[in-house]
């Protein structure tokens, strides 16, 4: 386990005062850096990387086949070494959750919402799941809402419909179908958790990519549970912008020295890491200026 700098290091010890979580973290960990390299790492080079944050082998040798099982990641051998990269499934669900991640709040200037009215033979529970998935909240029993320009899957006998609702009424109707108020929390969290890194320099390589993981798989579960709404259906002092902007902060100060670690000490089924693909300097793109 690396020495943590004090300002990570009770993230760190948070990290192991609960349950684990490790296969969660190790998504993370291939979705943030390891997917922009190939998406391939050698099982060695992710035990070094757990051991940094203090996560035992054998959990690490049970997670990761728990994960290959449910059916995130696929092992592949070559001789005596084991490999693990993103199987079809959680590639693409990152993919998905990385534009959410990574890039800019969608900019929506439409007032009027779209409504689903599930019929009364629906499917209630499956429905919900769609929905829920295609950023819709919960208005009613059987009645969901999304900002304009949502595309609700399609739900035998269910009715749309577009409403413009009254502007003194959009923010409290937004708190009736969505937990904005817990995912408010949540980010009020993320920056008081992060905010003192702030104003620290970059730390060495391996503790860089410790606490890089750590930002993004942070940052990542509050985000995922953002419904990105329209600031006119938002209270105020909605806390996700100065998230972001921190999260965005922080990771381009970490992102060079976890880099390093990684061509130095990680290895794929063919060698080394390759180099990252251009796409993986364009994240947080919108908020910095240097993003050769």
């Amino acid at each position: 386990m690396i020495d943590p700098p004090r300002w990570l290091a009770p993230r760190l010890a948070a990290l192991h005062a609960g349950p684990h979580r490790t296969g969660s973290l190790i998504i993370t960990l291939y979705g943030d850096a390891i997917a922009p390299r190939g998406g391939s790492l050698a099982l060695a080079s992710l035990l070094n990387i757990m051991a940094a944050f203090g996560i035992g082998g054998g959990v690490v040798r049970t997670a990761v086949s728990r994960l290959a099982a449910e059916g995130w990641l696929e092992r592949r051998r070559i001789g005596r070494s084991g490999f693990y990269r993103l199987a079809t499934k959680g590639a693409e669900t990152f993919t998905a959750a990385t534009e959410r991640i990574y890039g800019p709040q969608p900019e929506r200037h439409d007032p009027a919402l779209e409504l689903v009215v599930l019929g009364r033979d629906s499917a209630r529970d499956t429905a919900r799941e769609a929905l829920a998935a295609a950023g819709f909240g919960s208005l009613a029993p059987g009645v969901f809402v999304a900002p304009s320009g949502a595309q609700p899957p399609l739900l035998p006998g269910a009715l749309r419909l577009r409403a413009t609702p009254h502007p003194g009424d959009a923010a409290a109707l937004a708190a009736l179908a969505w937990p904005l108020e817990e995912v408010a929390d949540r980010y009020r969290q993320f920056l008081a958790t992060w905010d003192a890194a702030a104003s620290a320099p970059a730390p060495e390589a391996l503790t860089a990519l410790v606490a890089r993981v750590l930002l993004i798989h942070d940052y990542r579960r509050v985000v995922l549970r953002d419904p990105l709404l329209p600031s006119a259906l938002l209270p105020a002092g909605w806390p996700q912008p100065a998230a972001r902007a921190l999260c965005a902060r922080l990771w381009r100060r970490l992102l060079d020295p976890s880099e390093a670690w990684l061509d130095a000490h990680a290895r794929a089924e063919s060698g080394p890491l390759p180099s990252p693909d251009p796409g993986l300097r364009a994240r947080f793109a919108d908020l910095v200026e240097d993003h050769s």
